[in-house]
């Protein structure tokens, strides 16, 4: 009798033992479909055991093995240390490297990419004008520069039959399959940083690459990355957002043709994303493109990784799993004896303090790839005064005038989307509040609604208050759909463009939008911090900035670091080619040192005085830390479980020797969420050895004594205590 124990994505530590059919043959990494109780679950195998006793009562045998090649032993090591690092189970861990598993299989259609013909490029926007299935296909081709096959997949069958046509008619073309290109000509810093990176290929070292937006971060990694697939290796890059992948792709295309590539990403549709994961564990892609998911992908021949915007929060999973994709690239790389370059303008102070202590080698890029392009300046404007007249300074309404009348294209940046943030009674000050969250309603236009942007709760906005009667409701604050109206309203003629999580749902709409900016189709874009992030518009030269003030509120201990980066990523926008660019802050506090850090364009030395700040503090990175977060849907019951938790704390310290501090439970900032009141407990130690050695065994503890009525969860290396 063989005996295979099996890890399931289930809330206990352990594995399950189920008996192996006769002629089903199974391996450590087999990926298999099992019952426990009376759900049907996949599951990955840990161990196989022949035995000769009989099978125990309970055993019951193993449904099938799923038809995907065997998690390779490096991916399942991963996943084990995700499970430890991470205090999770293992079954959770080892099935972020499962693939989604529909029951459709998902084929591409066997073409060679498409692109426009210049005949195409030329007849087909007079002919889609009024066809609008016709339009949507018309723009996505444009979009995306060549049409994939596994592009097909997305179409539905009109569009298909539209697509074929055009292509008898020869309106779009096969697109030139080329080999590799040659390497685009580096200035001296980025050849010095790429040669560093190539040294070291076969070997392990992490790089942090620090280089000012526009440096041409991407061209080294490129370079870098050409090395390693000519000596027969693949290549890992994660970037933070979804919607970076197709103009990373769109590069990796264009300066590395003929390299198969792959992405990895949630957007995908499940049969893409398996037939992805297949490409690269088999190691047909060469290079793969991903969000976080993408660092547990097999990978073969794996000979880099490159982790870009590594600051980027996005990286750190905030629910399940709570993995930071980039720590576990770095553990990655080490284990495959492989580099690693985690690249930033703005690198996170975790990052930076590794390459001041010399355990991250620090590469630096000073200045913009471009060599016509400067760094834009800087104006501080006072915000209040702002406020009064419809949220824009005279100095920016004047500066738009400007970049409008010489036919430029500007930015302007608030990072809150909806109409406003709150909806407020002139009369008695009631606030419209979610009835499942200690947080306001945020109100929506185009439909007008009120919603929750934490739990999706949305309602009819009243005709008058609720408290009072009074009809006079005020909406207070800007977001994003507000500033549209006001832009529209004071540039009556510009065209405009929002760009936020409400208007880019539908696949491929943050590709239309960014190939009209390159078009020169749009004159000023409004946008939350999508728009912050990696992206190179030539005649952007205007980036406008409000309420980035509010930031400096925050409870949350890493907030100034959030915004020294999304203020030097946003403001990179400007100026990046031969045009002079302009930045535009309203600000009340101009004399804070976020804001001279943007005017010096010197981060390692606001660094510094970050880290010198949480040194004092005793916070990460110069600690180490551990949240335990409850939720019940009774306050009493969260409060009871964290006090108990807390004594836990201390008795499993005991005579230890670990030096693990325990701190008081309070209620968490968002202190009911979705209906669950919610409270905290922090613990921190000097020592990661220390805290690592207690955390199993107050977890332990935890399940041991945990109550029904409560729902926990620790997060080790947490992105804030809030």
């Amino acid at each position: 009798m063989t005996i295979a124990q099996v890890a399931l994505p289930v809330a206990v530590a352990q594995t399950f033992d189920y008996w192996v059919p006769s002629g089903l043959a199974v391996e450590r990494g087999s990926i298999v479909r099992v019952r426990l109780a009376k759900r049907r679950l996949i599951g990955v195998v840990t161990r196989v055991d022949a035995r000769i006793e009989n099978r125990a009562p309970r055993s019951i045998p193993i449904e099938e093995r799923v038809a995907l090649p065997a998690l390779p032993a490096d991916v399942i090591a991963q996943a084990e240390f995700v499970a430890e690092y991470y205090q999770t189970p293992l079954g959770a861990a080892l099935a972020l490297a499962v693939p989604p598993l529909g029951e459709r299989a998902w084929r591409p259609r066997q073409c060679p990419p498409l692109e426009l013909t210049p005949e195409g490029t030329r007849d087909l926007p007079a002919r889609v004008a009024r066809a609008p299935a016709a339009k949507h296909l018309y723009e996505r081709l444009v979009a995306l520069h060549r049409f994939e096959a596994e592009h097909w997949s997305t179409l539905s069958p009109h569009a298909r039959r539209i697509l074929r046509g055009w292509q008898d008619e020869r309106l779009v073309a096969p697109a030139d399959e080329t080999p590799m290109s040659a390497a685009r000509l580096l200035n001296d810093a980025q050849r010095s940083a790429a040669d560093a990176i190539i040294g070291e290929l076969g070997s392990f070292t992490t790089f942090l690459l620090q280089g000012v937006t526009g440096s041409g971060k991407t061209d080294v990694y490129l370079e870098a990355a050409r090395a390693a697939l000519a000596a027969g290796g693949q290549v890992l890059v994660l970037v933070p957002e979804i919607n970076l992948t197709p103009q990373f792709e769109a590069r990796v295309r264009g300066q590395l043709a003929g390299v198969p590539m792959v992405t990895l990403h949630s957007g995908l549709a499940d049969g893409e994303r398996r037939a992805h994961w297949l490409a690269a564990s088999r190691g047909q892609a060469k290079l793969v493109l991903g969000t976080r998911l993408a660092v547990f992908a097999p990978l073969p021949a794996l000979a880099l990784i490159v982790v870009d915007e590594e600051h980027d929060g996005s990286f750190k999973q905030q629910d399940g799993v709570r993995y930071h994709a980039r720590d576990v690239a770095v553990w990655r790389a080490r284990e495959r004896g492989v580099p690693i370059v985690l690249g930033s303008a703005t690198p996170s102070l975790e990052s930076f303090v590794h390459a001041e202590a010399g355990r991250y080698r620090l590469l630096t890029l000073p200045r913009r790839a471009d060599p016509r392009a400067a760094f834009p300046r800087l104006r501080l404007v006072a915000d209040r005064t702002a406020r009064a007249r419809n949220a824009l300074s005279e100095e920016l309404v004047a500066a738009l005038g400007e970049c409008l009348g010489r036919h430029e294209q500007a930015l302007v940046f608030v990072n809150r989307r909806g109409f406003a943030p709150s909806l407020l009674c002139a009369a008695c000050r009631w606030e419209a509040q979610c009835p499942r969250c200690t947080s306001r309603l945020t109100l929506h236009r185009d439909p007008t609604r009120l919603r929750c942007h934490h739990c999706g709760h949305a309602e009819a906005v009243p005709r008058a208050c609720p408290n009072c009667g009074n009809v006079d409701l005020l909406p207070i604050g800007m977001g994003t759909q507000r500033l549209e109206r006001i832009l529209r309203e004071t540039f009556p003629t510009a065209r405009i463009a929002r760009i936020d999580r409400d208007t880019t749902r539908t696949r491929d709409a943050f590709s239309i939008v960014r190939r009209r900016v390159e078009e020169h189709a749009l004159d000023i874009l409004i946008g939350t911090q999508m728009l912050a992030k990696g992206h190179d518009f030539t005649r952007l030269t205007l980036v406008g900035v409000l309420g980035s003030d509010n930031a400096l509120y925050s409870a949350d201990f890493r907030a100034t670091e959030r915004l020294a980066a999304l203020l030097t990523q946003v403001s990179g926008r400007a100026g990046r080619a031969d045009l002079p660019g302009e930045v535009i802050v309203q600000t009340d506090f101009p004399e804070h040192p976020v804001y001279a850090m943007l005017a010096s364009h010197d981060y390692a030395r606001f660094a510094r005085v970050l880290v010198a700040e949480r040194r004092e503090a005793k916070l990460p990175p110069i600690t180490h830390a551990a949240l335990l977060l409850a939720e019940a849907h009774a306050r009493a019951d969260a409060d009871a479980f964290l006090g108990h938790a807390q004594a836990l704390a201390h008795a499993t310290l005991k005579d230890s020797g670990d030096a693990v501090e325990v701190f008081a439970p309070v209620p968490a900032l968002l202190a009911r969420r979705a209906g669950l009141e919610r409270g905290q407990l922090v613990v921190q130690s000097e020592r990661r050895a220390d805290l690592q050695r207690f955390l199993p065994r107050w977890r332990e503890a935890l399940a041991a004594g945990k109550g029904a009525r409560v729902r926990h969860a620790i997060d080790v290396d947490p992105g804030s205590f809030s």
